[in-house]
């Protein structure tokens, strides 16, 4: 800045002058700082805004021109070794699932807990292995009760489909979503395994290495305290998902990302 000085003035009273316009312009740039940091902010929201806007927008258009598949209404999975695998939600889901989408050659998983869902691995004729029966153990034990109460590990039991039956003992009632299982049972040692990933554009949720090996990505769940719609915003921003199908893909209970 170029001083001039008034000759009418002294010293004293031009720089006393100088200082007033210095504080001025002080205040005047900080004013306008204020204004560009207020702006940036806004723009920032605006922003977020706009992003959240075009994620519902493309979750909207992925529900009309997306084929939902028969068997997205239940749990389900594709194992490791590529074998389908589908699980009851509650007692209505168990009763359609082994009514009406369990044939002959399948293995049919369960536990030993009340309120765990039936599994089975849809085999068309082939011989699943040990990977995929590990998974659906998995599956078995994760969306089942063991979930809520804080189990890490215990174990599931498969059968085949000859072996499951709507009849129950005598003197007995067999409720809505349970079956009479008889004969040997092969029982498998598991634990709480689950991931949710992205599967042409809709939640798969199962064993991690399941998930890992069909999806373009995946986040790992685990027991926790936090809420599930929560953990569904936070997988379905991160892998670009609808967030009804995520939340949905989750066991009953409180969950960690």
């Amino acid at each position: 800045m170029q001083l001039k000085l008034n000759l009418n003035k002294t010293i004293q009273q031009s720089a006393n002058e100088y200082f007033e316009r210095a504080k001025k312009a002080r205040k005047k740039a900080e004013k306008a700082q204020e204004t560009v940091n207020r702006f940036k902010k806004e723009v920032e929201q605006l922003e977020k805004k706009q992003g959240d806007f075009e994620q519902e927008q493309k979750e909207k258009t992925q529900k009309i021109t997306r084929k939902q598949e028969w068997y997205e209404k239940f749990r389900w999975f594709i194992s490791s070794e590529g074998f389908l695998c589908i699980g009851g939600r509650d007692a209505t889901t168990n009763e359609i699932v082994i009514k009406k989408h369990m044939d002959k050659n399948d293995l049919v998983f369960h536990t030993e807990a009340p309120g765990s869902p039936f599994f089975v691995v849809k085999t068309n004729g082939k011989t699943p292995g040990e990977k995929t029966i590990q998974e659906a153990a998995d599956a078995t034990i994760t969306f089942s009760k063991a979930w809520k109460l804080g189990l890490g590990t215990t174990e599931a039991y498969y059968v085949t489909p000859d072996q499951v039956s709507k009849q129950a003992q005598s003197g007995e009632y067999m409720p809505k979503g349970g079956f009479m299982i008889r004969g040997k049972r092969t029982y498998v040692p598991g634990k709480i395994n689950l991931a949710i990933g992205n599967y042409d554009e809709t939640a798969m949720a199962g064993p991690e290495e399941a998930i890992k090996k069909n999806c373009t990505g995946f986040i790992v769940v685990k027991q926790g305290k936090g809420k599930p719609s929560d953990c569904a915003k936070k997988i379905a921003k991160q892998l670009k998902l609808p967030i009804d199908d995520t939340l949905r893909s989750l066991p009953a209970g409180t969950c960690e990302v």
